[in-house]
């Protein structure tokens, strides 16, 4: 090791020394940079004293740094290469200040960072760090590096310890790699942990949201496209011995409530309906419970459940005496459209006298016209679903009792030239450049048919049209006609015998097969049962007009009876004789068609006949004339054109039977068997003067 002398005097340069001279530099970066050869020449020789002694030298010397820190500059540069000390030589002295600064700047930020400070604090540092590093390139050109630490190889080769250093590494890893080993386990079970728990949330949540569940929702459009093996039971045959025992309903949701943790539907089904019940439990899901309770009013369902029997009947529902437990329900069609009012409402019982039809503001009551224009929601309610089923009982009750008599049913055509009867307003139109009508009444060709064809017995059901412009509660623009007509041998009491026959089976059967129909009528329409005698009770014109004067009211023998007498005489027949159902018969001529039988006793009287119910006509009918100049003379009589009736007066000419009949409105009968207030509610779809939709 060469001694300090022979280095030279410290104004010497080294070969290929470029360093600026004492003179040349500011006292900070002179004793700084004198510092640095200094030391490594002493480094590289080492000559530790006279490294420490030039260091003690430069500290004097520096006016603005202190003794520490030009020793952590030296502590610095002895981790240095040699090649990278030399390369800092060559930096202007603004880049060595910007090297400091971001050091100092560095350290702070990890001080920060290990603090654990926000980010807030600390990104100020980092934004000047950058800036010092951008202003660094461009001063020298090249990227800021800074100093790397010697690896531990470098370590190994300069010096120290070879082996037993390669050992203690070989040992260091190991226990490192262990340490690795263990951690990457914790961390793989928290993982796993943290994965199943969140597994088990998302099962929750989608239980909850009741997704994947098959037991509720809306159920596919049925297009016919499968046969199953369902069972299904309608709702009219639950009872208590359904007890315990799972069943597959449908039906309208008539009313739907949530409840706690349950949902409470009321399950319609034609004029049946049950209480079906929905509870959270570990099939039965909260999503289920909501969507039950949230189904449109209208909306039609199938629900499955079990049938339980409640502690105490269900007052709101027809089926009271059971329930259905839901384990599963399917919206088959959804009621999008708002209801323009409640079935709840809808269901009211009629408003008793003195009470106005749309109620008040604490019951609210559903009026007559807002149930027309929706006529098909209407039709809904139990009272109207039960009047149109004792309606169509009441057309098969009519056409059995006819068959079994030997009748043939006759469809006769609507279409007709002229009008059928005469004298009646009929509703004309245009049948290829003819004047021709609907026809008011099939009383020509039920005549044609069992008078001159040769069948005898002929009965008519069909629609018959009345151009009458009547706003009252009995009279229709289009009704339905149950018209029967049969040939006599002798007097047309034949006839009578017949219909008063009829109409008991009539009223037998519907009182037999119509229990729980009439029963839902008399909870939203009460009315008493009616009475009728057998034989059924019989009067002539004059007797009932002779009760009517007896009671005060002015009514003459052969002038025709207003509705207002016939109702009085209603009442004056069920108050003296104890039926609402009779007869009377020989009115007036002047009263009754052309085509009426003259009385044989009294040429202003006529073998004609009504039959009543409730003080109202429910059937007029009379013998026919079946004697073609008869016709002639009866028509000219009522000023009809005879060339309109050519083709029927020509049907008698070649021969026909003495007979009779006559006409029903079925609408009527339904009416004042029910006792209703309007026949409107006994028609479908009712047409009068201001109505003919829907």
């Amino acid at each position: 090791m060469r001694s300090c002398a022979s280095q030279g005097s410290k104004n010497e340069r080294l070969e290929g020394d470029t360093r600026p001279t004492h003179q040349d530099h500011p006292t900070y970066v002179h004793h700084c940079q004198y510092l640095d050869v200094r030391m490594r020449r002493a480094y590289y020789r080492s000559q530790i004293f006279y490294l420490t002694h030039h260091f003690l030298t430069a500290c004097i010397v520096l006016e603005q740094h202190t003794t520490q820190q030009c020793y952590c500059r030296l502590k610095k540069r002895e981790t240095m290469s040699e090649a990278a000390a030399a390369e800092e030589l060559k930096l202007p002295p603004e880049a060595l200040e910007i090297k400091t600064k971001v050091a100092s700047i560095a350290d702070q930020i990890k001080t920060a960072k290990s603090e654990k400070k926000p980010k807030e604090e600390w990104d100020p540092l980092l934004k000047e760090m950058l800036a010092l590093k951008a202003q660094y390139k461009e001063i020298t050109g090249v990227d800021f590096d800074p100093p790397k630490k010697a690896s531990s190889k470098k370590k190994a080769e300069s010096g120290g310890g070879g082996e037993a250093q390669q050992e203690a590494s070989d040992k260091n890893k190991e226990k490192n790699a262990k340490k690795a080993a263990v951690k990457a386990a914790k961390e793989a079970k928290k993982l796993a942990n943290r994965l199943e728990r969140e597994r088990r949330e998302k099962e929750k949540a989608e239980k909850l949201a009741g997704k994947g569940a098959d037991n509720f929702g809306d159920a596919p459009l049925i297009k016919s496209h499968e046969h199953t093996d369902k069972v299904w039971t309608h709702i009219s045959a639950l009872d208590q011995s359904w007890d315990g025992k799972e069943v597959l309903i449908r039906g309208h949701v008539q009313t739907s409530r949530l409840v706690g943790k349950g949902a409470f539907s009321l399950v319609r089904s034609s004029l049946y309906s049950v209480q079906c019940v929905c509870f959270e439990s570990k099939e039965v899901s909260h999503a289920m419970v909501q969507y039950a309770a949230g189904l449109p009013p209208e909306s039609v369902v199938d629900v499955k459940g079990m049938v339980t029997v409640p502690d105490t009947p269900i007052k709101s529902a027809t089926q009271c005496h059971v329930e259905v437990h839901v384990t599963s329900v399917h919206c088959v069609s959804k009621a999008s459209a708002a209801l323009p009012f409640q079935m709840e409402d809808a269901c009211r019982p009629d408003a008793k006298d003195g009470e106005s039809e749309e109620g008040d503001e604490a019951l609210v009551r559903v009026g007559q016209d807002i149930r027309l224009d929706n006529r098909w929601i209407d039709l809904r309610t139990p009272a109207n679903q039960s009047i149109f089923r004792i309606e169509s009982w009441l057309g098969k009750l009519f056409r059995d009792y006819l068959h079994e008599a030997g009748f043939v049913e006759l469809h006769s055509p609507k279409l007709i030239g002229g009008s059928s009867e005469g004298g009646a307003d009929v509703f004309t139109l245009d049948y290829f450049g003819k004047p021709a009508c609907l026809a008011m009444s099939p009383q020509l060709h039920k005549q044609m048919a069992a008078a001159c064809s040769g069948f005898e017995k002929v009965f008519v059901t069909g629609p018959v049209f009345r151009a009458e412009d009547s706003n009252t509660r009995r009279h229709l623009c289009e009704f339905t006609g149950l018209d029967l007509e049969m040939t006599i041998v002798e007097h047309y009491d034949e006839v009578l015998v017949l219909f008063d026959e009829l109409f008991r089976y009539i009223f037998d059967g519907i009182n037999k097969h119509c229990k729980d129909e009439l029963e839902r009528v008399r909870e939203q329409h009460p009315f008493e049962d009616l009475k009728y005698l057998t034989p059924t009770l019989r009067l002539t014109y004059a007797e009932g007009c002779q009760l009517l004067r007896e009671a005060g009211v002015e009514q003459d023998d052969y002038e025709d009876l207003s509705t207002e007498n016939e109702k009085k005489l209603g009442d004056i027949v069920k108050e003296k004789y104890d039926t609402d159902f009779f007869f009377m018969d020989q009115y007036p001529l002047s009263v009754r068609p052309f085509y009426t039988m003259p009385s044989p006793t009294n040429p202003k009287l006529s073998n004609s006949y009504d039959f009543f119910v409730r003080g109202q006509e429910i059937l007029s009918g009379a013998q026919r004339i079946h004697d073609p100049e008869l016709l002639v003379e009866r028509a000219k009589a009522w000023d009809i054109d005879l060339e309109d009736l050519k083709g029927y007066i020509d049907s008698f000419r070649n021969g026909a039977l003495p007979h009779g009949g006559g006409g029903i409105g079925l609408e009527r009968v339904v009416m004042l068997f029910l006792d209703l207030k309007n026949i409107r509610k006994a028609s479908w779809f009712p047409r009068d003067p201001k109505r003919i939709s829907p």
